[in-house]
């Protein structure tokens, strides 16, 4: 199993006592899988995701990523954050080659690389371009390239796209898969979307509120390459119930 999270919690100290975040989380995650976990604001997804990269430290538990055990930040990852966080001082071809500067790797090898990641998310002539020049999704397609140009062998995405307009997510999502297809990885997508956790994923985790749990985890039986228009399908829709229901049993989503 590539990455083994065990009876992982969290709590986090503040003024007014301490606040449960995430309380005795298992999980594991096979090589090159994609999974994505949905859940209601404030129940630990991205206390989760941080504690994975090892920026934060957890109260209890073990993570291991390809049988290394998680004690410090671990650095073979690729990170994108709803916000793209690009240097607006940087051309969008400087800000994907960020990662050969930090990391000292090759920048001819790499600067290839970077050329192939942004024509294929359609930037192709914005490379000389500066960050406060694109669209906001054109912003986060770069984030992306970034996040892949050393090819790591997990990208962590938190919410990559919920602040974009439909018509750019679904393109994103389309862009994404791709990628994924190409030069499989494995993928852990925090999502609020449901729609959008079923149409990218192998497996969609779904947690529950504060402190966050694992409450069920549902395996996405659908075929790849994967369309829009899948999303119109009895399946497709059926697996969105289910996820739908899960959410109404623990009182997430409410009729009354």
């Amino acid at each position: 199993m590539f990455i083994t999270i065990e009876k992982v919690s969290k709590t986090y100290e503040t003024r007014n006592g301490p606040i449960r975040a995430l309380d005795t989380v298992d999980l594991e995650i096979r090589e090159n899988e994609f999974v994505s976990i949905v859940g209601p604001s404030g129940c630990g997804k991205s206390t989760l995701m941080m504690l994975l990269a090892g920026l934060v430290p957890r109260s209890t538990g073990s993570i291991t990523i390809g049988g290394k055990r998680v004690e410090a930040p671990y650095t073979d990852i690729g990170i994108v954050f709803q916000q793209d966080v690009l240097l607006e001082w940087r051309s969008i071809l400087q800000n994907v080659m960020i990662q050969a500067e930090l990391r000292r790797l090759d920048r001819k090898k790499l600067e290839a690389r970077a050329r192939h990641l942004v024509e294929l998310v359609g930037l192709k002539g914005f490379e000389g371009m500066y960050p406060h020049e694109l669209s906001g999704g054109m912003r986060q397609r770069a984030s992306i390239c970034r996040a892949l140009l050393h090819s790591p062998p997990l990208l962590l995405m938190d919410e990559p796209f919920g602040a974009l307009d439909a018509l750019t997510r679904d393109q994103l999502n389309i862009d994404l898969l791709r990628f994924w297809q190409q030069s499989p990885t494995t993928v852990l997508f925090i999502t609020h979307s449901v729609s959008e956790a079923v149409f990218l994923s192998d497996r969609v985790v779904i947690m529950s509120p504060r402190p966050g749990r694992i409450e069920e985890i549902v395996d996405i039986e659908l075929p790849r390459p994967r369309r829009i228009a899948m999303r119109e399908t009895p399946r497709f829709l059926d697996y969105s119930r289910r996820i739908g229901r899960v959410f109404e049993s623990i009182g997430i989503l409410r009729e009354e």
